[in-house]
């Protein structure tokens, strides 16, 4: 199948899941993760409707980023992936969302380093819900004092929370991580009435259905539309 098709094939089954909770089908971003993908992709991706992709490397996200500003192809870009805080700037500069979020630190030095002449940088906090020591992201009761923390930041933007659950083929587990996500986003939501909190950034390719099933309204796909990534380049 082509991108072109994998694209309609997922948009279809955004529309199905969403109907079946009661959802308008627009309540659910879809973004391509086009990490270790070729620009080439990227643009049959764009040609077939896609504008929102999300990059876990830095560099190869500028990279690509700076490709396709110089062809005046508007494309808006997600980081996804840990990020070092030597890397801060090349992410604050060039991104339009940083979407794993989960120290101060980092939320000072995106802050410091947008430029003053772009809208504030977009960002979502990053929720170890599955508390695993592997992986990246705050936990749920420190979500809180660190939302506070960027709402006094003028150029970054709080959207919401991204989380990446351990993989796991029960369903039941799948649900339960993605309910407590949701718990937490209504909790963010109810702290700051005033902030712009909309996103709740959660499903891959192979967990997203549990993912709208529970309440997000972003999906990540990368293998559903581009296929299986080759890291020995």
């Amino acid at each position: 199948m082509t991108i072109e098709q994998n694209l309609a094939q997922l948009q279809q089954y955004i529309q199905q899941a969403t109907q079946h909770d009661q959802r308008p089908a627009s309540t659910v971003t879809l973004l391509a993760v086009s990490k270790t993908k070729p620009v080439e992709d990227i643009y049959q991706a764009y040609q077939a409707g896609q504008t929102a992709f999300g990059e876990n490397y830095v560099q190869e996200g500028v990279e690509k980023i700076q490709y396709f500003a110089q062809k005046n192809i508007p494309l808006e870009w997600h980081f996804i992936g840990p990020l070092q805080s030597n890397k801060t700037k090349l992410v604050a500069e060039h991104f339009d969302w940083m979407q794993t979020l989960d120290r101060k630190k980092i939320a000072d030095r995106l802050n410091e380093q947008r430029p003053h002449d772009k809208k504030p940088l977009n960002v979502l906090i990053q929720i170890n819900i599955s508390d695993e020591d592997s992986k990246s992201g705050i936990h749920p009761n420190e979500m809180l004092e660190l939302a506070k923390q960027i709402q006094n930041l003028p150029h970054l933007c709080l959207r919401g929370l991204m989380a990446i659950p351990a993989p796991t083929d029960d369903l039941a587990t799948q649900e339960q991580a993605f309910t407590q996500m949701n718990v937490l986003f209504k909790q963010l939501k109810q702290a700051l009435p005033d902030a712009q909190i909309d996103t709740l950034s959660m499903g891959m390719t192979d967990d997203m259905a549990s993912a709208i099933k529970c309440g997000s309204t972003m999906v990540r796909i990368g293998t559903a539309i581009f296929g299986v990534r080759d890291y020995s380049k």
